[in-house]
């Protein structure tokens, strides 16, 4: 039994009309019915909101592109989820709604509290439908995409794949249709084939193959296996998980290297930062070696920001290079006292500490 997230993104849910394509949304559900009844537990990462809301409301005036976005959201999500629950229902699978936005994982209190709720429910056998917040997220509060979203959910959760649904079947050494661009099947860990990639953007969504690749190489560093393929393709999901040699498809093998929750959570952690703490040469060498080795406030020569006790913030080498992020055992006032000083507490502590 495996623990999948599956991402399907808008352009495999919505007809080149913008309206609801209803029949790939039912093939999804059928395979993913077909997935549990094997014995797997999936969350599925849905777009397709505001898509669903452009097919049946036709604002009175021009709107700002947030207004707009919470507009479409707040009317597609209630036609997106109902929808997928009239296909679940079907089979006698019950369905659930989760809404989440960006400070919802910044926080590790919050963060828990979702993980519980989602770990619930599959536990009662629940498939939870998850997707942004959009009518209450703000341009830079917002998710890069839905891809950033269900790589945070799959190292959540503990997932041991996680599957990118797009219109394409994979990471191409060109663009998919230029001669000569070949798929790449498989990405080792810490392979970068960024180079090849040319992006387009989904004609709905907010991501593209660069984003994609990122996530998905984080992910897999984090020792889940994580699959980009076609969405559109018949039983891809449940060829993918079953038999993927009968799919095109790019996979990340996972690293052999565990992270723990915590740090798991840490290394997702970097567009939450709330400030920065610069260090200096000593201290970037001492937690660049292969030493277990904490962030001590003798090493820091200046504090950026405002963050509390408990915030996430990044590491500044000397040279202005970006190191990592940690978990701060003290707010940014604590913090300005204490620079440069000797045998003070960690400033972050090596359990709540992930580098680049």
């Amino acid at each position: 039994m495996s623990r999948i997230v599956v991402k399907v993104g808008s352009n495999v849910l919505t007809r080149k009309d913008g309206k609801p394509n209803i029949t790939n949304m039912s093939a999804l559900v059928d395979q993913i019915v077909m997935l549990r009844e094997l014995g797997h537990e999936i969350i599925l990462v849905s777009s397709g909101a505001v898509a669903c809301g452009k097919s049946v409301i036709h604002p009175r005036k021009d709107l700002n592109p947030i207004a707009a976005r919470q507009l479409y959201s707040a009317v597609g999500q209630i036609k997106l989820i109902n929808l997928y629950a009239q296909f679940f229902n079907a089979y006698g699978v019950v369905s659930g709604q989760i809404l989440t936005q960006k400070e919802n994982f910044s926080s590790r209190l919050a963060y828990l509290n979702q993980r519980s709720c989602m770990l619930t429910m599959l536990e009662n056998g629940i498939v939870p439908v998850v997707n942004e917040n959009d009518t209450a997220s703000l341009t830079e509060l917002m998710f890069t995409d839905n891809d950033e979203l269900s790589g945070l959910i799959a190292t959540m959760i503990d997932a041991d794949i996680m599957v990118i649904l797009s219109n394409i079947d994979g990471i191409f050494t060109g663009l998919p249709h230029e001669e000569g661009s070949k798929l790449i099947e498989t990405i080792n860990p810490g392979e970068d084939v960024s180079r090849f990639i040319k992006d387009t953007k989904s004609s709905h969504g907010r991501g593209g193959m660069h984003t994609k690749f990122g996530i998905a190489s984080k992910v897999a560093s984090e020792g889940i296996q994580v699959f980009i393929a076609n969405g559109e393709r018949r039983n891809v999901l449940f060829n993918l998980i079953e038999n993927p040699d009968k799919v095109p498809h790019t996979r990340f093998l996972p690293s052999e290297a565990a992270l723990s929750t915590v740090k798991r959570w840490i290394a997702h952690s970097g567009s939450f930062s709330k400030g920065k703490v610069h260090i200096n040469n000593y201290a970037q060498e001492a937690l660049l070696s292969d030493k277990v080795v904490s962030l001590l406030p003798i090493g820091v020569t200046g504090v950026e920001g405002n963050w509390e006790e408990g915030e996430i913030i990044s590491i500044i080498g000397p040279d202005g290079n970006y190191l990592g992020v940690g978990k701060a055992n003290f707010d940014h006032l604590q913090a300005l006292e204490m620079i440069g000083k000797h045998g003070k507490k960690p400033l972050i502590h090596y359990d709540y500490l992930y580098l680049e």
